[in-house]
């Protein structure tokens, strides 16, 4: 483990330290040689549910080796279809069989009768808290566990009565749920919206922080950044991950990439980079047990 993992834990966080989302590529190398380093594992449930043989094995393996944390990817908690309690069992029965350490979604929606395979913003209105707020309960009440929406990224900003950020705080507070942090996303709505990430950053409803993405993201235009998490994470992004441990203390941060995928070892230097930074900081903190 890495040493964040022998710093004073806090209580409220489901797992420590730096993460990896795991992703098929990287099943072999972390099975062989499960890095020191990575303290905790992600995964989008929906990849994972039905798998069985050799790859169920596999996950298997690596959730009993490593704290496992899952991310969805069809919830739709923002949009107008009614949600799908039988998913939502499957996906209940599967965070218990792998002792998932918290499940949590994205603010948004993908879909009505079908799937978009995409993330649309929701609109930033009073209705649309008192609707998203209620799916969220209703999500809670059959995961019989209190889950986190994460803050998406944007392109067009929708219609509304509100800002971004006080829709997420109207949101988590209604729906008392926990909050997944993203500041890639931050950065990059910052960027594509033109207020400042700093500014957003220290009104985040930070008390319910679950854990943090950090990701690498595209650049469009000086004015539109695209996240794709297909690139190494930017200078940029990383000062703001600083900043958030700044204002709050240390969380644990996990680091994304879905495409663009390089070898372990590359990857590995970008949560290396997690580390030294949570290090930092707690030192700073004076939380480093000896």
């Amino acid at each position: 483990m890495s040493d964040t993992s022998r710093t004073r834990k806090i209580a409220r966080f489901p797992v420590d330290g730096a993460g990896l989302g795991l992703r098929h590529d990287l099943i072999g190398e972390l099975r062989e040689n499960p890095p020191s380093t990575v303290d905790f594992l992600e995964i989008a449930p929906e990849n994972w549910i039905q798998v069985g043989g050799a790859r169920g094995k596999a996950l298997r393996s690596l959730s009993e080796c490593y704290p496992l944390v899952c991310h969805g990817l069809s919830l739709s908690i923002g949009g107008p279809a009614p949600l799908d309690d039988n998913f939502l069992l499957d996906l209940k029965d599967f965070l218990d069989r792998h002792q998932a350490r918290a499940y949590t979604e994205h603010l948004s929606y993908c879909g009505d009768s079908g799937q978009l395979y995409d993330l649309m913003p929701i609109p930033f209105t009073e209705q649309a808290v008192h609707h998203v707020a209620g799916r969220i309960r209703h999500v809670q009440d059959v995961l019989e566990r209190r889950i986190g929406m994460e803050n998406v990224s944007t392109y067009a900003a929708p219609a509304g009565e509100m800002t971004e950020l006080e829709f997420l705080n109207a949101v988590v507070s209604e729906a008392d749920c926990g909050f997944h942090l993203d500041i890639n996303n931050i950065f990059v709505n910052s960027i594509n919206h033109g207020f400042d990430a700093r500014e957003y950053l220290a009104d985040i409803p930070a008390d319910r922080i679950l854990y943090a993405h950090i990701a690498g993201h595209y650049r469009e235009e000086d004015d539109l950044r695209v996240d794709t998490h297909g690139e190494d994470v930017l200078p940029e992004v990383w000062d703001l991950l600083d900043e958030a441990y700044s204002l709050y203390g240390v969380f644990p941060t996990l680091l994304e990439r879905d495409f663009n995928i390089p070898p372990l070892a590359e990857l590995l230097g970008e949560v290396d980079e997690i580390v030294k930074r949570q290090r930092r900081w707690l030192e700073v903190r004076g939380a480093i047990v000896a």
